[in-house]
């Protein structure tokens, strides 16, 4: 029989133990950067022991991938929900909405697009694949809202697939010049308005 400890059943107690580090981790890697911080200082900030660590991750760099997972996780969870929201509504405030709530998701915690587009840059393959993969699902999301747009007269019917993957990469760019420079978030967000809103609407030559 496991027994629990203070009352709290072995597997809250890990999964409190795995939150702690996930927690501390966002800090560390965004203050100290990902590159410089160490497990031995992740642990004790997070008030486990590395036996604790290595129960849970295999290195540091598990701990990163987990983290950048989470947070596009999150922003994709938001927008999703509030599509649910907008079935009767025109395409220009969808589009509009959209982004409204993505950005505000990102930029609620500054770590989290610090995290994201610097700290989880460059780091090994693994964490590249995934960057692609959340690449790949974001511009989905915005072909199918380009697709929705065309579809409703605000847009012509054309391939929209490189669009979207340009305008992840705006995004991303504008992001990463927030975080870094402190940058208003509403001009961050009524830029990213413009550049779908044209990037959607251009006519093909």
């Amino acid at each position: 029989m496991v027994r629990s400890y203070g009352g709290i059943p072995p597997e809250q107690r890990k999964a409190e133990r795995r939150e702690r580090l996930l927690t501390a981790a966002l800090d560390l890697f965004t203050s100290e950067g990902f590159q410089q911080a160490k497990i031995t200082h992740l642990c004790k900030l997070a008030g486990v022991s590395t036996r604790n660590f290595y129960e849970e991750f295999e290195n540091k760099e598990k701990v990163l991938l987990v983290l950048h997972d989470s947070i596009n996780r999150l922003a994709l969870e938001h927008v999703t929900a509030t599509l649910a929201e907008l079935t009767d509504t025109d395409a220009v405030t969808r589009i509009e909405t959209l982004l409204d709530v993505f950005v505000a998701t990102v930029t609620a915690d500054p770590r989290m697009p610090r995290l994201n587009y610097v700290e989880a840059v460059g780091v090994n393959q693994e964490l590249e694949a995934q960057h692609q993969e959340w690449v790949d699902r974001w511009a989905d999301f915005i072909e199918a809202e380009a697709r929705h747009a065309a579809e409703h007269g605000l847009a012509p019917k054309r391939n929209y697939r490189l669009t979207a993957i340009a305008l992840v990469g705006a995004f991303t760019g504008l992001l990463r010049e927030w975080q870094a420079r402190e940058l208003p978030v509403g001009e961050v967000t009524e830029e990213l308005r413009g550049l779908m809103l044209a990037a959607i609407t251009r006519m093909p030559s």
